[in-house]
């Protein structure tokens, strides 16, 4: 059975307060459908300043979300580790932990958009070295110990669920991000299908003599929508895939290397390119992935429409993939 994945990061461009409340509100009732049908995973992610509405506070609708579920879990793939208080979010998780028992994971990035360094007044330079910072102190902080933080004694509670701490991996697509998972013995998420990055990170753990494991994304990782007739919901909603692709394309310097990232400046060439994917139900079960990532709410996608995907999804794909 391939692990099943619903990903929401809450995108309306030109929304309205009441329409993306209603948006915000459908995205948890779909999480509580996606965990009663037996789908794994809940993902989201987080962006500030953004002018399509882009989710800015994972943490928050993670919590709406185990409020609403009692088996799925939520990956925030990824916080921006460096806009955090170490302090502050290692608290966040402990209670989101508690409260789910042991369903949340982590994975914690750099992020690539200076601007939103400059919105929160860290100073982007300096961010491989807050992001050491803070990992070290989620780790310590999850201990229920003391320890000495910034040149003071400092003891985080209440301790969370997960023994011995809450998930957390290291994210990224660079040799730094592989060799700062190594050396706090953390596992590690690329960011995009990297064998030779993966490769290095074993490495590391040996030069270290530390342990850890990777969670790579497969060479082939498309963002679905599920539909009766493909042709149709391209021609009606594939501007909603081309948003976010556009999105995505002109925050990502040719240095980042993600598993979304898509060179179309139209719908036809998003269509060809095969980064998102349309599928008939039957054209999703023959795909024979291991994981499978539906994007119901895609680039502002109408809410009906991505109901249908989800229901499609749900009750004519994953019990096939069960049998």
């Amino acid at each position: 059975m391939p692990v099943s994945v619903v990903r929401f990061n809450l995108v309306e461009p030109g929304a309205t307060p009441a329409s993306l409340s209603a948006r915000y509100r459908a995205a948890l009732e779909m999480a509580a459908y996606a965990d009663e049908h037996g789908i794994t995973t809940v993902q989201t992610e987080e962006h500030h300043g953004v002018a399509n509405n882009w989710l800015p506070s994972p943490f928050a609708f993670a919590g709406a979300v185990f409020g609403a579920t009692r088996q799925i879990a939520v990956t925030v793939s990824a916080v921006i580790g460096p806009l955090h208080d170490p302090l502050r979010l290692a608290e966040d998780i402990a209670v989101l932990d508690l409260l789910s028992g042991g369903r949340l994971v982590t994975v914690a990035g750099i992020g690539y958009r200076p601007e939103e360094y400059a919105q929160f007044d860290v100073d982007w330079k300096r961010r491989g070295r807050l992001q050491d910072e803070l990992l070290e102190t989620l780790v310590k902080a999850w201990s229920g110990e003391e320890f000495e933080y910034r040149g003071r004694t400092v003891r985080v509670t209440p301790r969370p669920f997960s023994d011995p701490h809450p998930l957390l991996l290291v994210g990224g697509s660079s040799k730094a991000a592989a060799r700062r998972a190594a050396r706090l013995g953390l596992p590690f998420f690329p960011s995009a299908h990297l064998p030779d990055l993966e490769a290095y990170y074993k490495d590391r753990l040996v030069e270290y003599g530390t342990e850890g494991w990777t969670m790579m994304p497969g060479a082939e990782t498309p963002l679905l929508h599920i539909a009766e007739d493909p042709d149709r919901a391209w021609a009606e909603y594939g501007a909603h895939f081309l948003h976010e692709a556009r999105t995505y394309a002109s925050w990502q310097s040719g240095e980042i290397r993600s598993a979304v990232k898509s060179g179309a400046t139209t719908v036809a060439e998003l269509r060809a390119e095969g980064v998102y994917r349309i599928l008939t139900p039957d054209e999703c079960v023959a795909l024979g992935l291991d994981n499978l990532v539906l994007h119901p709410l895609a680039g502002g996608m109408p809410v009906d429409e991505g109901w249908r995907s989800l229901r499609l999804f749900a009750e004519r794909v994953l019990p096939r993939l069960a049998e």
